[in-house]
């Protein structure tokens, strides 16, 4: 990698024996002189941090904001999205493992960007917002930030797509700036992150809350994976967590896992398990469940939790606008942002 490739990064402080101890996330590694961390994209190169992921994107495309997934976000717009290589989790189903467990091994060169460019091309596009995805932004603060706070003078929306595992400093380097956000929970156990993830449940359940309580439109995310994260018991403790500490109007995806990466092996999870997943949700007073990756199932639309009433008509990605936030034929209130 050419010293082109590098900028310096923030979020760091020197350590003994010309280490650095980065400070973007919770796995708050420390470096030693000639490594990088675990996103393979912050480097320790004599003493100081530098990052790779500040210069170049390594896919960008033009998105509905349904794909994040977001369905209570300016439903049917349309989000620039784009990310770079690498990420702070080790997943051994990771569904974009291209882009995020192969930076600096043998991958080829993103394309260079700016913020300004990066801007400018949601404007071009006429999007409603920028998403910050496909790898783990945090990775890419350092693109990502100065992007946020350009888009924003701009009249554009920000959406962060996130494992959760932001640093309290990172956080409240964002907050104000990120206007919603797909989180991933991806189990409530400990030790299926230890395991699967190279993580930790606590700082996941620690972000959530923070956004949550900052005011961040927040939806969440689960990949229900067949005989690991889909028992009963483990459904009823994530809807139960959900509802009682981020609140009943929190948006629950539960996604459809489908073979990738080191878990070529495990079968695609079948609907009952997805379903399973929706009843303990309602089960325990969330509004709003949805089914991932099963285009046309009877979840995708926006049910009115007071009458019934279908109000946002989805299938697959694509989905109806103009919904202006409340039921027309009982008044009923729906947790979102509509405009």
């Amino acid at each position: 990698m050419s010293d082109k490739s590098y900028s310096k990064a923030k979020m760091w402080d020197a350590a003994e024996g010309g280490a650095v101890r980065c400070r973007l996330c919770a796995q708050q590694c420390l470096i030693e002189n000639g490594a990088t961390g675990k996103c393979v994209v912050r480097a320790n190169r004599h003493g100081e941090l530098f990052t790779r992921a500040a210069r170049e994107v390594a896919a960008m495309n033009i998105d509905p904001v349904e794909k994040k997934p977001l369905f209570h976000f300016l439903p049917g717009s349309k989000t620039f999205s784009f990310g770079t290589f690498g990420c702070n989790f080790s997943c051994a189903f990771c569904q974009n493992h291209e882009m995020s467990q192969y930076c600096g091994r043998w991958r080829q060169p993103g394309q260079s960007v700016n913020a300004a460019m990066l801007v400018e091309t949601a404007k071009k596009y006429k999007t409603a917002s920028i998403s910050y995805t496909y790898n783990e932004p945090t990775v890419f603060f350092e693109l990502m930030q100065p992007c946020a706070a350009l888009a924003r003078d701009n009249g554009l929306r920000n959406i962060m797509v996130s494992n959760a595992y932001l640093s309290a400093e990172t956080f409240a380097a964002l907050d104000g700036l990120i206007d919603a956000a797909n989180f991933d929970l991806k189990s409530f156990s400990d030790e299926f992150y230890k395991e699967y993830c190279g993580a930790r449940l606590k700082p996941v359940l620690a972000t959530l809350e923070r956004a949550v309580k900052s005011g961040w439109w927040v939806e969440l995310t689960t990949l229900i994976i067949g005989g690991l994260n889909d028992s009963k018991e483990e459904l009823d403790s994530l809807a139960a967590y959900i509802a009682k500490e981020l609140g009943p109007e929190v948006p629950w995806h539960v996604s459809r896992f489908h073979p990738a990466y080191k878990m070529m092996d495990r079968p695609i999870t079948k609907t009952d398990a997805l379903e399973r997943a929706l009843e303990a949700g309602y089960r325990h007073g969330l509004k709003y469940v949805y089914a991932g990756n099963v285009p046309g199932h009877d979840s995708e639309s926006t049910i009115c939790p007071g009458c019934g009433k279908a109000l946002i008509h989805r299938h697959g990605f694509s989905a109806a606008s103009g919904f202006n936030g409340a039921c027309a034929d009982c008044g009923t209130k729906i947790a979102g942002i509509w405009e």
